[in-house]
């Protein structure tokens, strides 16, 4: 198993793209080409300490140029063809690996991965799936940024991948799918997304109808299907008001008497479990369904810890062939 790395992406790389390589060779054995400078990549290692052993199943690929976050994707992605995403990408796409995962301009993967891998037989546009923690089961919401303006039909096409992902990669016999709406109704929303309502409904999926923001949590879907934009937005919530809570939570308690600080010290196991529980970097990323190649994308912010479960995450994917079983999907419609 070979796992291409964008060593130049997110808000702090090299360090975490890199240390999460080393981690992931410690922890699963697996081989990674780490894509980037190759100096800056050396060094962190060199400051990681990594062993003999783990830098031995570590390649790296050196690059001159980056994408940064704010850059303009498409842009980006024609001028800077050695920049580390544009790289990883060819390598992919060479067979130099089996798949790629990647903390950087969200826009320049799918757009780099699109115009370079293409698109599975049947897929008209890709789509981000995100694992969201609920209160019965996890959701798989889709597409959370990788198409902002679809078609309807590319919605009955996210809750097909979403099925092939769920049932052989997440071990869901017959998935549910449910469209993000304001309302449960099939008379609610735009013309947009009671057209794909319609199309859903007249699928062989397993379609329970329209799901609001609030059930989402409750676990009432196995898999989510939204626009682009809307799912990028719920998304963002979904990570404020975690980010929120957590704070507050603390204020609450460093301003508390002792019998509530008593109190909160024996219930922390719980907390501790709740926050492996709803932590992103437990997830490490969520995989771009569509596209001809295994490419995972992570957080901006995302940690060493974050990136060593994003290259495992990767790993499932090619070892559950969950693109092959996405164009038997397919081909079904």
């Amino acid at each position: 198993m070979k796992i291409v790395v964008d060593a130049m992406g997110g808000d702090t790389a090299p360090e975490m793209p890199v240390q999460g390589a080393a981690m992931a060779a410690m922890e699963y054995g697996y081989e990674t080409v780490l894509v980037g400078d190759e100096t800056k990549i050396r060094k962190v290692l060199s400051d990681f300490k990594a062993t003999p052993e783990v830098t031995a199943k570590i390649r790296i690929v050196h690059t001159t140029q980056e994408i940064g976050m704010d850059e303009p994707a498409a842009i980006s992605v024609r001028k800077k063809r050695d920049s580390s995403i544009v790289r990883a990408v060819d390598l992919l796409k060479e067979g130099e690996a089996d798949a790629l995962v990647s903390a950087g301009n969200t826009g320049a993967v799918v757009c780099a991965a699109t115009l370079s891998l293409r698109l599975l037989p049947g897929v008209d546009r890709p789509g981000i799936a995100v694992i969201i923690p609920a209160l019965t089961r996890s959701c798989l919401v889709i597409d959370v940024g990788a198409n902002i303006d679809p078609k309807p039909l590319h919605l009955l096409q996210y809750g097909i991948m979403g099925g092939a992902y769920s049932r052989y990669l997440l071990g869901k016999t017959d998935p549910s799918v449910a469209l993000l709406n304001i309302g449960e109704e099939s008379t609610k929303g735009t013309d947009f997304v009671k057209e794909a309502h319609s199309l859903l409904s007249g699928s062989k999926l397993n379609f329970i109808g329209n799901i609001e923001p609030a059930e989402v949590y409750k676990g009432k879907a196995d898999i989510v299907v939204c626009d682009g934009f809307m799912g990028n937005v719920f998304l963002k919530v979904t990570e404020g008001f975690a980010h929120a809570a957590a704070e507050l939570l603390k204020r609450e308690l460093k301003n508390s008497n002792w019998v509530t600080k008593l109190g909160a010290m024996l219930t922390l196991p719980a907390f501790r479990a709740l926050k492996k529980k709803v932590d992103a970097t437990e997830y490490g990323g969520a995989p771009l369904l569509g596209v001809d190649g295994r490419v995972i994308i992570s957080h901006g912010a995302a940690n060493s810890v974050a990136m060593k479960n994003a290259i495992h995450v990767a790993a499932g994917y090619v070892d559950n062939h969950v693109n092959s079983h996405i164009v038997e999907e397919l081909e079904k419609y």
